[in-house]
């Protein structure tokens, strides 16, 4: 086995952009001639990464420019030709010669996000895809659109952004010829790339599922304004992992029920397989996505009988305090005791002032007796988490 590693130059990779949009695609300005390609005029070349495997080897290649891989592509080995980053439209132009692609073709891969789904152009099939991984020393997560073009002897594959992807198990695949995968053509590594994306979708479920738990714990013990932030948060993003995973789904059914001569019988078993596992992630998404609408409830509910506990207590010290200020209300009004012996005699009594003080906390201690008896201090203990 020889697996060789060749630069022949190094390219500028654009920054990734920090986007927080949760629901929007891309859509042409109106009146847009098609493939129109939606590039910065500035933006740098991306990196090109070139595999050329078969049974017996593999070598890699960087390449300076999309024409250098031209001398891959009608050889019977497999050419795995890997662009990181959108690039410029010069770097396009030369793409559209070396592999005959048709222009909408490259406008549903640079314009993105484009909605997953799975194009045939007789020569060449576009497969339009999202990618999800957990960012580092993080709880979010990383989105991107991945571009599949498969032709009978390549896969060519462009990455929205060049610092994420979870392909490395598959280049390590190939280059220790670990597995059948260099036993196979370029619609196997398609396949391949497409289940490391499926799977690359749990470990961000698990993550979302630990989340969830620790927000039901914080929702019935100490619920907060954050929390309803929280709750809000994780909804948001539960809805972008729907919305990849979805029309996903769709895309690799139409790869396993259409009749394309790029795609053999035995890797539509396979892609059953990758369907399978984008029908559980669905199932997950839609299991955390009506956990995290039960959360809102349960914040309402905990919010409201916090409420309750505190009005109940504030009830019980007015309804001791109630009887007590009318006893002090009732001495403290100003008659005089010299014009009728009926005028408040208790004002002369030597022992008055004790014998309130007395039946004020005799009331009181009733009053708190009679609450007790009654259960009405049990549930007070929940305000010490407070």
């Amino acid at each position: 086995m020889v697996y060789k590693s060749i630069h022949t130059s190094s390219a500028v990779t654009k920054p990734i952009k920090d986007d927080d949009s949760y629901v929007d695609y891309f859509y042409d300005d109106p009146g847009a001639l098609p493939g129109t390609l939606d590039l910065e005029p500035d933006a740098p070349p991306p990196e090109i990464v070139l595999i050329d495997y078969c049974e017996t080897g593999a070598t890699r290649v960087q390449l300076a420019n999309p024409r250098e891989a031209a001398a891959y592509l009608d050889t019977e080995s497999v050419s795995w030709v890997d662009m990181l980053g959108l690039g410029n439209k010069e770097t396009w132009r030369q793409m559209g010669e070396v592999f005959n692609l048709h222009v909408m073709a490259q406008e549903d891969v640079v314009n993105v996000p484009q909605r997953p789904k799975v194009v045939d152009y007789e020569e060449h099939l576009l497969i339009i895809a999202w990618m999800v991984m957990i960012k580092p020393n993080s709880d979010n997560f990383h989105k991107e659109q991945v571009s599949f073009i498969l032709g009978k002897h390549y896969l060519l594959t462009v990455q929205e952004e060049p610092d994420y992807d979870c392909f490395d198990p598959v280049r390590v695949r190939i280059r220790k010829g670990q597995g059948t995968i260099r036993k196979h053509k370029a619609d196997y590594l398609a396949y391949t790339l497409l289940d490391s994306i499926i799977d690359g979708f749990f470990p961000v479920l698990e993550v979302y599922g630990e989340r969830i738990e620790e927000l039901e714990d914080e929702v019935v013990v100490r619920p907060t304004r954050k929390t309803l932030e929280k709750i809000y948060k994780i909804r948001r993003e539960l809805l972008t992992l729907r919305r990849a995973i979805w029309p996903q789904r769709d895309a690799i059914n139409v790869l396993i029920r259409d009749s394309s001569d790029l795609i053999s019988p035995e890797v539509r078993i396979y892609l059953r397989d990758c369907y399978d596992h984008t029908v559980q992630v669905m199932d997950m998404v839609e299991t955390y996505r009506e956990l995290s609408s039960g959360l809102m409830d349960v914040y309402l509910s905990s919010v409201g009988n916090k409420m309750n506990e505190i009005m109940k207590l504030l009830t019980v010290i007015s309804s001791i305090f109630i009887p007590l200020t009318f006893v002090a209300g009732v001495y403290g009004m100003n008659f005089n005791t010299e014009k009728s012996p009926l005028n408040m005699p208790e004002l002369n009594w030597y022992f008055g002032y004790p014998l309130c003080w007395g039946l004020m906390l005799a009331i009181a201690s009733t009053l708190v007796y009679f609450f007790w008896r009654r259960g009405w201090f049990e549930n007070f203990s929940t305000l010490k988490d407070d």
